[in-house]
């Protein structure tokens, strides 16, 4: 994979201040809301604007717990399945993406529909179209159960096989050894999908690799964030719901790259004051569903602790942004 992320400027090497303080807090850049998941969250804010409440979101928008609370408190109506949305109402489809039986089940239903899955998702979807009307396998590399595996897969269910854990690379078949491609769920670890990558190549040495990186490149910077500061780190605290695999693999990436322990918390209340018994480094970082207003909390809680000292590891500059989704757009140029 290409370690060029699109929309990054490099930001050299991280340097890490070697200081007298007893405590203090590397605080990874990186972290945080991606491009997708700000456009997600701002599209859902901008139909409230527009239509007023009740809009409907099949799923989480995004998966953090305090904006999916936010947004309910101002009329947002979460759901599981499209068919729990009242006939001709609007509906938002999450981040994550939606399968094309999802799309048509919307439309049977009369909904008006505004689509907020990530670029970056979108971007796998037309790659698993492709490859599917080629008539390649696909071979998916990506965590059973997740919303963008499952609106991924759903592109083509009859090609794609779902490659999770290592023990599922010897349950994959393939017709054409000469036809078999592997695509990723966007926010995975780096780390971990070369791994299993390296797996499915021992057994199809034809495998293709995806005409470009669908891991998504706000995944890969906050990785790499971690990675530079980790082994300096007592403690690596991720704020991020447990329902959100990239926030779970910071998580994973700071223990493997050296910090002693590591926890994944939605707010500065569930800190364990016991984790920091001996701690004098406190590396913080964030998923990248996750808005920066927690991470300042938590940076507070730690302060009142003695750790107030706050060192920003820098690995690279975020400059990606994307537009509305086309459905607001146009609805709003057409008010204006």
């Amino acid at each position: 994979m290409t370690s060029a992320s699109p929309g990054t400027e490099p930001a050299g090497n991280p340097t890490i201040s070697q200081s007298g303080a007893a405590k203090r807090v590397l605080l990874a850049k990186p972290r945080g809301y991606c491009a997708g998941v700000d456009r997600a969250v701002v599209a859902v804010e901008k139909a409230l604007e527009l239509y007023g409440p009740p809009v409907y979101v099949r799923k989480e928008i995004v998966h953090n717990r305090h904006v999916v609370d936010t947004l309910s408190e101002r009329g947002v109506i979460f759901v599981d399945e499209t068919s729990e949305v009242p006939e001709g109402a609007l509906v938002v489809f999450s981040a994550h993406g939606v399968s094309p039986a999802v799309h048509a089940e919307a439309a049977e239903r009369n909904l008006r529909t505004i689509d907020a899955t990530c670029p970056l998702v979108t971007k796998v979807h037309k790659e698993v179209n492709r490859f599917a009307k080629d008539d390649y396998d696909i071979l998916l590399i990506g965590h059973e159960g997740h919303e963008e595996v499952e609106g991924t897969s759903g592109e083509a269910p009859d090609k794609v096989q779902l490659v999770d854990q290592a023990e599922d690379v010897e349950k994959v078949s393939i017709r054409d050894p000469s036809k078999v491609i592997w695509l990723s769920q966007t926010t995975l670890s780096v780390d971990e999908t070369m791994e299993r990558v390296d797996q499915l190549r021992e057994r199809f040495p034809g495998l293709s690799d995806p005409p470009s990186d669908d891991i998504c490149y706000a995944t890969t910077n906050r990785q790499v964030a971690v990675k530079a500061m980790a082994a300096e780190c007592d403690l690596v605290l991720v704020v991020g719901s447990t329902n959100s695999s990239n926030s779970k693999r910071l998580v994973e990436v700071a223990l493997k790259a050296g910090a002693r322990a590591s926890h994944l918390v939605d707010f500065a209340t569930e800190v364990d004051e016991s984790w920091l018994e001996g701690v004098s480094t406190v590396g913080v970082t964030s998923g990248a569903s996750v808005p920066d207003v927690l991470v300042m909390d938590l940076l507070t809680w730690l302060a009142d602790r003695g750790y107030g000292q706050v060192d920003e590891v820098t690995t690279a500059n975020e400059k990606i942004a994307f537009a509305l989704p086309k459905e607001l757009r146009k609805a709003t140029k057409t008010d204006s």
